[in-house]
Parts: structure tokens; C-alpha cells; sequence
């Protein structure tokens, strides 16, 4: 990842809500780009990078909440290094949008934007 200094200040700029929003907008990603077998690279970066968001957000959060998402970061790991062997597999890739849409679900809950009024 490149300037990757750069992107982690402007990344710890932002509230913690709004990065557990960008977490989950990025694992909504990962499902969407897995569904197509020419995305290996895109979701390959985007494993990566979520996992720093994670390594940048985790310690902010309550003992459970960021145990959550170390169990996340290590899961985003492990399928990185499964695409490696699988990505042609279509039924991997299938389950593999199956998980990232569940991850995206949850982080996005647990970022409390859903339940966050935004005003006019």
C-alpha cells in the first residue's frame, strides 16, 4: 500500500463511527468486486487494507467490540491467503461474498451509524 503513513493520519482524522462506517463500506466492497473472477488484485488490496483499518481502530473500542474485529483482521488474512489457491473457485468466491456481507453488516452496526440521526 502506498503512502501508507499518509493514509493511516487522514484514516485516524475521521471519528471512530464514521472509520467503522468506512470498514464496513469496504468490506461491502470486498463482497461486491469477489463476485468477479478479474478482481483478484482489487480485493487482494482491499484485504489489506482493511486489515490496517482495523489495526488503526481496534484499540479505541470497547475490550469486545475490538476483540471482534481483531477476530475480523485475522479472518481477512486468512482468506487473502486463501484467494491465493482459490479465487477461480467460484463457489469459494460465492461464500467468500457471503462472509464479507455478514462482516459489513456487523461492523456497520457496531459503528452505531444506522441508529445515528443526521440532521437537515
Amino acid at each position: 500500500m502506498k503512502n501508507l503513513e499518509n493514509r493511516r493520519i487522514r484514516y485516524l482524522q475521521d471519528a471512530l463511527p464514521i472509520r467503522l462506517g468506512g470498514l464496513a463500506s469496504n468490506l461491502s466492497r470486498l463482497a461486491s468486486f469477489s463476485k468477479h473472477a478479474g478482481s483478484q488484485q482489487v480485493v487482494a488490496e482491499i484485504f489489506l487494507e482493511s486489515r490496517w483499518f482495523i489495526e488503526w481502530t481496534a484499540r479505541e473500542l470497547e475490550i469486545l467490540q475490538a476483540a471482534e474485529l481483531v477476530e475480523l483482521q485475522v479472518k481477512l488474512a486468512l482468506w487473502d491467503f486463501e484467494s491465493r489457491q482459490n479465487w477461480n473457485d467460484e463457489s469459494w468466491r460465492n461464500a467468500l461474498v457471503s462472509k464479507a456481507t455478514q462482516w459489513s453488516q456487523r461492523v456497520l452496526e457496531m459503528s452505531g451509524l444506522l441508529t445515528t440521526r443526521v440532521a437537515a
